[in-house]
């Protein structure tokens, strides 16, 4: 056991790249939740986007267009989601299900043919004199331009639902949709974009594993991060900010089991590899009961379908 070889900024710098998906597909996942809506098809979304990325990368030879199209290609499928369950009224739950099914053979099919080929480079951002502070320029300031990415849309959607009359909309939504719907917003259409702009997070958090930490297309390269995006959304209690701790801590560990495994540490690494997977089905447990939802302060709506008529 060699715990010396472990670099405490080395991990730190790690735990920034790792926690990057989550973060992206938590951080739609919590848009949509606010206004209501249960979306169990996260992990559906990411591996769609993760194959129309990488495709459209290898196509056209940039990163770039490929984060562009896997944002379209997880808002594709959330808009088939969207319809099922806000104008066909069809069970949340049961839907977004069928979605990760979905998805995972659609992606399946079509990754058939980009087995064994390599994604172009994404480039590092090295940003002048801030990289080369000691210590925290490797940790915070040596990354590509998705991790920035990834924290300026924390930022972007903390100032969104707390600080604009749109967000407060949304937010009421989620809260009591029919309270909504009395004054006058239209339900339905705040619900459908924010499915929208949640399946496009998605995406780009599952091109972000395809792209950059593989980088190159491997069956079943999301390996469940779309459903520990779903725990940190609960474990945030529903605000971007504690979303962020959330991702950097489920991150931390994925990275952490590598590290020890490298170390020969005397603990069978898969304890640490299944801890997440452990505690993500503790919270949907919680979520999916009335009481369990209550202590954790979700909103009011979460799950209901909204009838315009009642």
């Amino acid at each position: 056991m060699d715990l010396g070889g472990i670099s405490p900024i080395l991990l730190l710098a790690s735990l920034m790249v790792a926690s990057t998906p989550i973060l992206l597909a938590a951080l739609g996942e919590l848009v949509v939740e606010r206004a209501g809506v249960l979306n169990l098809g996260v992990e559906g979304m990411m591996i769609t986007g993760a194959i129309t990325g990488f495709a459209t990368a290898v196509a056209t030879g940039s990163p770039a267009l490929g984060f562009l199209g896997a944002a379209a290609g997880g808002a594709a499928l959330s808009v088939i989601f969207a319809v099922l369950v806000l104008w066909l009224k069809s069970n949340q739950v049961a839907t977004g299900l069928a979605l990760t099914l979905f998805g995972l053979g659609l992606a399946s099919l079509i990754g058939q043919g980009y087995q064994g080929i390599r994604a172009p480079s994404t480039a590092r951002l090295d940003i002048p004199l801030l990289s080369d502070i000691p210590a925290l320029g490797p940790i915070l300031f040596r990354h590509d331009w998705v991790v920035y990415l990834g924290l300026a849309l924390v930022a972007g959607t903390w100032w969104f639902l707390s600080r604009t009359r749109a967000g407060l909309t949304l937010r009421a939504v989620g809260e009591n949709h029919d309270a909504a719907h009395a004054l006058g917003y239209h339900v339905l259409r705040l619900r459908f974009l924010a499915i929208l702009f949640g399946g496009a997070c998605a995406g780009l958090g599952g091109a972000y594993l395809s792209l950059v930490r593989v980088p190159q297309w491997t069956e079943g390269v999301t390996a469940g991060a779309g459903w520990i995006a779903l725990a940190i959304v609960v474990f945030a209690s529903w605000r971007p900010l504690r979303l962020l701790l959330g991702a950097w801590l489920f991150g931390g560990i994925s990275v952490l089991q590598l590290n020890l495994q490298a170390a020969n540490v005397p603990v069978p690494v898969e304890v640490l590899s299944m801890a997440p997977y452990l505690v993500t089905i503790l919270v949907l447990v919680l979520i999916s009961s009335g009481r369990g939802r209550a202590r954790l302060a979700a909103p009011g709506s979460l799950g209901q379908p909204f009838h315009a008529s009642r």
